[in-house]
């Protein structure tokens, strides 16, 4: 199925915003990422499947694959889907000079499907909430349930609406990678979504994008994840699991087939 072009398809921006958003810390938490992914899904390498190859872990919107790179080193079987070229292109890359087989597919995640064939999937590093139509937020649940197995997971890492409150700032500019960076940000739909507005700074350069995220608060995703099929549902503040409250870092969800 066709979609609709829409911020997100501006390869360029993931090119050029990608030392930012990527930057040493991102990649340091990616063995507790993926400690804390295994954990909550309940995967166990033990039981393993046809092949000799661990569970399966499909991980949506994986970008340069840092979870799924980690995962496949740790014995699992593993899957990327993402829509970015570049990106796809560098993880590919690293799994080839590692030796390590890995499937990843370029493709819009609304679109991909393959049912019953995971063990476990992951949204994780907020991307989730970008879709134009909020009912393909919906679309997207449907279609991880659809392609889990029987007792899998589902794990989505996102800001709650609860912590883009809490921790609000309506602009703030830093160095990171060599670059300048100013970040503007004003909630809209009454803090239904958060209006993001970026500025790259770099040799006289200046690259500037525009995007909307859709907020949701940890009993909005809930119920969202029991719409779409899943039987259970559990909510955390962190990968130690720590309770969703005044302390959370991130909202965490885990949705039970």
């Amino acid at each position: 199925m066709k979609y609709k072009e829409e911020w997100f398809n501006d390869d360029d921006f993931w090119e050029q915003y990608a030392p930012v958003m990527f930057d040493d810390d991102r990649w340091a938490e990616v063995s507790q990422v993926a400690d804390g992914v295994t954990r909550l899904a309940g995967l166990d390498l033990r039981k393993g499947r046809a092949g000799g190859k661990g569970p399966s872990v499909l991980d949506l919107c994986c970008g340069f694959g840092r979870i799924t790179l980690e995962l496949a080193r740790w014995g699992f079987a593993a899957t990327g889907v993402d829509i970015t070229a570049a990106y796809l292109n560098a993880a590919r890359e690293d799994a080839a000079h590692e030796g390590l087989e890995i499937e990843f597919i370029q493709g819009d995640v609304r679109g991909f499907t393959r049912e019953n064939a995971f063990d476990a999937a992951v949204n994780l590093y907020n991307s989730f909430g970008f879709f134009q139509n909020p009912d393909d937020d919906l679309l997207f649940l449907q279609n991880a349930h659809c392609s889990l197995r029987e007792g899998g997971a589902l794990i989505i890492d996102v800001q709650g609406k609860e912590i883009a409150v809490r921790d609000y700032t309506e602009a703030e500019w830093f160095e990171r990678a060599g670059l300048t960076v100013l970040t503007e940000t004003m909630p809209v739909d009454s803090w239904g979504s958060i209006r993001n507005r970026w500025i790259l700074l770099k040799n006289g350069t200046r690259r500037e994008k525009v995007f909307v995220q859709r907020l949701y608060a940890a009993s909005e995703i809930c119920a969202l994840l029991y719409k779409a099929g899943f039987s259970a549902v559990e909510i955390y503040g962190g990968w130690d699991e720590r309770p969703y409250d005044q302390n959370a870092d991130t909202l965490i969800a885990v949705g039970r087939r």
